[in-house]
């Protein structure tokens, strides 16, 4: 979140973490991570309990009871919730990127790569640069048409439809593909109406990410992680449709190590 929090912030959205540890550990959690938003300190679990939030699997008797289940909320100015990130395991995390990019339209990162055919242009980027294990990041594909072309969108029958695929790799869950409503273009010549996309349009889609045990082995000599696809599609104009296309896609982010540095023994519970 810190890493997106100015870009949060120009969209007028504030960042606020909440913890049952104590002041002074919050203290110095943030001044050594470097972190700019409010860690707010519930040593009662009393406001993660009002949540609804508490991790009730852990024992009453335990030093970490009263810690809550990793969650985040999008609360509109008027306190209702937008929307609520729920994770079932603590070490995952929606990333701040991917919150920006689906949920509160912001814009893409940089194009990591930009492919133009004969067709149409696409540009590959992700929501994030850097990830960690169990971060769920969201990957997309711009794509731009020129006038009077279409691709044809899923759902199609007796045409291939845009089909975007991701390598099965070890440790990385690539989640299914949001397509956007698609258009439905009449051909009264051969008296079909079919869904198509036209212009401008984005594919994306959420990538989880597993622990650094589960992707290491994928990751390149400077640490970097390289996620591989293929888009493959079919064209048309006014006048020609032309043979399927496949594109080859892939994103590389630097992969960061979880921050595994305790706090001092004085303020641990």
């Amino acid at each position: 979140m810190e890493r997106k929090r100015e870009q949060l912030e120009s969209q007028g959205i504030r960042i606020a973490a909440l913890s049952n540890d104590k002041v002074a550990t919050l203290e110095h959690f943030s001044g050594r991570a470097g972190i700019g938003f409010p860690l707010l300190s519930d040593p009662d679990s009393a406001i993660i309990k009002r949540f609804g939030v508490l991790n009730t699997a852990v024992p009453a008797d335990h030093p970490n009871f009263g810690i809550p289940n990793p969650v985040e909320f999008l609360i509109n100015p008027d306190r209702t919730v937008r929307a609520k990130y729920y994770e079932e395991s603590f070490r995952d995390r929606f990333t701040g990127g991917r919150i920006l990019v689906t949920e509160l339209g912001g814009e893409a990162g940089a194009a990591q790569k930009t492919i133009e055919t004969d067709h149409l242009r696409a540009s590959i980027w992700s929501s994030d640069a850097v990830v960690r294990g169990g971060n769920r990041l969201a990957l997309g594909v711009d794509i731009e048409l020129p006038p009077k072309m279409h691709v044809y969108a899923p759902g199609v029958e007796g045409y291939l439809a845009i089909d975007w695929t991701m390598a099965a790799e070890p440790g990385v869950e690539a989640l299914a593909v949001d397509y956007p409503e698609a258009r439905r273009l009449e051909m009264p010549a051969i008296q079909e109406i079919v869904p198509v996309y036209e212009g401008k349009f984005r594919l994306i889609r959420d990538v989880h990410i597993g622990q650094p045990n589960e992707v290491e082995a994928l990751l390149d000599p400077q640490g970097r992680l390289t996620l591989r696809g293929k888009l493959r599609y079919q064209a048309c104009d006014d006048k020609v449709c032309y043979l399927p296309k496949m594109l080859d896609l892939d994103w590389t982010l630097a992969f960061e190590q979880h921050d595994r540095t305790r706090a001092p023994e004085g303020l641990r519970r």
